[in-house]
């Protein structure tokens, strides 16, 4: 993780989000390179679940909904986390993540002071995981939504004029007034980007013509206000995801589910290096969601451990009929063949797309060990990213700053750019550097122009991943770069 966080900042793929102030926890900005990185996995992914079939359609729904949609999806009353505070050491961190002990052990611990002291485990059962002390806050729940107003009340300002209007306001009346101005302008910034199609069935299903089973595939950012962040942009408050909402006849769902999860997985390892990192984990019964049936999660062994990149659960009915009942609109499914109407079952592949980033990242990092040309010890690093992902598709390089040379692989990157390649100019630094530094970013091939370029048309053509060289027609490079992305 150090060595890809170093790289991420030194070559432009993510950035601490207001790093000149100081940074903002748990934001960051992709760079030039991260943002292509984030783009072309996200339109693999689209492509594979959208593009190449014809029972999905595609949605971009508003960040922000109407509160209600969160009410009649549970997000309101139950979408939160347990907090804990330590009273040792002042840290705040999830209850149901914490090492637990059996009530009553005796643990040592240092003091703020850097005293060592010793005290019980409560009845809970919980250690900090910090400083190891028992001493912690009573457990309470924390909502991770985050909340804003829309309009121009603002609710904090008005309830400050009505309590210049009347100053014989009880703590009670107040608390009153606030919760009532706050319900007048209160939204959300959403958890997650499921609910819009939930929201929006009826409408697709009338306007797309499809009919079950059939699917709805978003990609956009939600947002959670998560106690701990962590792992770099692996855990965040502002994150992308790629979902698809597959609505399938309700018998049918053992099926599908079994269908989606195979399938999702073989996608991770269509572009993998390295395939025994990726897995499939059944869910226990008892870390179910309330609404699921059966869930997976695809894992990737990130260097802290086994963690999860994708769920592929069976929601059943719950989405459409909570939807239903509170907006009174009818979200069902007539069919003509059995002649009957149901509420269909929902099977939802939902991954995170910047997880997918940082899966990625490190799946194609690259240490070797070798010797240079007078003999010494050196490493090479390079990212072994598969061309679809990489940010660039190939680097043209005039071996010098030639006038000639210049020209030439200025024609070549034009035409190279036509054919919708993505190709990086690059003529600062000896051209070795150059080579290690597209090592470095993950671009699969290097083009070099010297003057057997300006005499016969032929360029020196470098992969990545060998180094291997070999002379090629610069005819030939749109076709080569191109095979490379299939």
């Amino acid at each position: 993780m150090t060595e890809i966080v170093s790289l991420c900042k030194r070559r432009g793929y993510v950035f601490q989000s207001s790093e000149i102030y100081g940074g903002l926890k748990s934001t960051y900005d992709f760079g030039p390179l991260g943002v292509e990185l984030k783009r072309n996995i996200a339109d693999c992914w689209w492509s594979h679940i959208v593009h190449a079939r014809d029972d999905v359609v595609g949605l971009d729904a508003s960040i922000m909904m109407h509160p209600k949609v969160w009410q009649a999806s549970g997000h309101i009353a139950g979408f939160f986390d347990p907090l804990v505070d330590c009273l040792n050491c002042k840290q705040r961190f999830r209850a149901d993540k914490a090492p637990r002990l059996a009530s009553g052990t005796e643990v040592s611990y240092r003091s703020k002071g850097d005293k060592l002291q010793t005290a019980k485990v409560g009845p809970c059962g919980y250690v900090c995981p910090y400083c190891q002390a028992p001493t912690l806050s009573e457990e309470r729940r924390f909502n991770l939504m985050f909340q804003t107003k829309i309009g121009a009340l603002d609710p904090l300002a008005e309830l400050l004029h009505r309590i210049e209007a009347d100053d014989q306001l009880t703590i009670d009346d107040l608390r009153k007034n606030l919760a009532k101005l706050k319900q007048t302008n209160t939204i959300y910034l959403r958890p997650e980007t499921a609910q819009a199609m939930f929201v929006q069935f009826a409408n697709i299903l009338q306007t797309s013509g499809k009919k079950i089973p059939f699917g709805i595939a978003q990609i956009g950012k939600s947002f959670r206000n998560e106690i701990v962040t962590e792992h770099f942009i692996f855990r965040s408050c502002e994150f992308e995801q790629m979902e698809l909402e597959y609505f399938i006849v309700p018998d049918s769902w053992q099926q599908q589910l079994d269908y989606w999860k195979e399938l999702r997985l073989k996608w991770y390892l269509t572009f993998a290096n390295n395939s025994s990192d990726f897995r499939l984990r059944r869910h226990q019964q008892d870390e179910l969601a309330h609404y699921a049936q059966d869930c997976y999660d695809i894992e990737y062994h990130f260097p802290w451990g086994w963690d999860e990149l994708e769920g592929v659960a069976s929601r059943g009915d719950y989405d459409l009929k909570c939807h239903q009942q509170a907006s009174g609109t009818k979200l069902t499914y007539f069919d003509h063949q059995q002649g009957k109407r149901y509420t269909p079952y929902v099977i939802e592949p939902s991954a995170g797309l910047t997880r997918a980033v940082l899966a990625f990242l490190l799946d194609a990092y690259r240490e070797e060990r070798g010797v240079d040309h007078k003999g010494q010890q050196k490493k090479r690093f390079f990212l072994q990213l598969h061309p679809r992902f990489a940010p660039y598709k190939a680097a043209v390089l005039p071996l010098v700053k030639d006038e000639a040379q210049i020209r030439l692989a200025t024609e070549i990157t034009g035409n190279l750019k036509k054919n919708n390649l993505h190709v990086c100019y690059d003529e600062n630094q000896s051209v070795g550097k150059r080579y290690a530094k597209h090592d470095e970013i993950g671009t699969p091939f290097c083009i070099t122009i010297d003057n057997q370029s300006l005499v016969d048309g032929t360029v020196t053509y470098r992969q990545r991943d060998t180094t291997e060289q070999q002379r090629v027609n610069h005819n030939e490079l749109s076709s080569m770069v191109t095979a490379s992305l299939a």
